[in-house]
């Protein structure tokens, strides 16, 4: 995959940004955003497909993008598909911050250091290219004032920013209340964009912690030894978030 556009990550996390105080909109479910519009991505170069409500491997070659391939990476070590709301849902090592900073590197953010509470260093990020969120944000705006069918990426990213709760950030007010709701609307556009954002909204609600479902598993098994009734699906491959000390330098999203 070359460079020379920006993946659906870093356009969500573009419109996500707040030009008036430098922080992300949604940040909690916003992680889950960037961990869903990953797939899509993946999906849209021709290396994962959906598999009913799991994601499988189909082509395991590196598309160029580092974050991108370890995703790709992690997911093809799974060695069967995985339930969409199990790999959105499991944690992530820093992906907003990973993300962050690769925006910086390319100069279409700049971070701002402060502090909170005049104490704890932070940093906050201010976009330096405004016409590049303009260009992403007047794709959705189209796609909702024209009701033409959008092109995949752009059915994705808005389904995405449906999921996440971006829509009372892009579209604020009663005046955006029909914005909002086309919005969502977008979601049917696209198939891969749909599954993951219904993964998404599901994580939100708790979907993921609930019991699997075995249709082939006869009434009243027991649970093997070991195990827990109920206990949802580990999210093996996937990296733990480590621990970080109390003065550790915040950085505010």
């Amino acid at each position: 995959m070359g460079r020379s556009r920006r993946t659906l990550p870093e356009e969500l996390l573009l419109l996500a940004l707040d030009p008036a105080t430098g922080t992300t909109a949604q940040p909690q479910s916003l992680d889950l955003g960037l961990a869903g519009a990953q797939l899509v991505e993946l999906a849209l170069a021709g290396r994962i497909a959906p598999d009913g409500d799991r994601i499988a491997v189909v082509q395991p070659r590196p598309t160029g993008d580092p974050t991108l391939d370890c995703a790709l990476e992690l997911l093809r070590r799974r060695g069967a598909p995985v339930r969409a709301v199990h790999w959105i849902g499991g944690p992530r090592l820093g992906l907003r911050q990973i993300y962050l900073a690769h925006l910086e590197r390319c100069g279409m953010v700049a971070a701002v250091a402060g502090q909170m509470c005049g104490v704890l260093p932070t940093t906050r990020y201010q976009a330096t290219d405004n016409a590049v969120t303009r260009e992403i944000r007047g794709r959705l705006d189209s796609a909702i004032r024209t009701g033409v069918p959008p092109d995949p990426r752009t059915a994705a990213l808005a389904a995405l920013a449906h999921a996440v709760g971006l829509g009372k950030h892009l579209y604020p007010g009663n005046e955006g209340r029909s914005s909002r709701s086309r919005l969502r609307d977008l979601i049917r556009h696209d198939p891969m964009g749909g599954l993951v954002a219904h993964a998404v909204m599901d994580v939100q609600n708790g979907a993921a912690a609930q019991p699997r479902r075995n249709p082939a598993a006869p009434a009243g098994r027991q649970a093997g030894p070991g195990t827990r009734p109920g206990a949802p699906e580990p999210a093996r491959g996937v990296p733990m978030q480590p621990r970080r000390g109390a003065m550790a330098r915040a950085v505010v999203h």
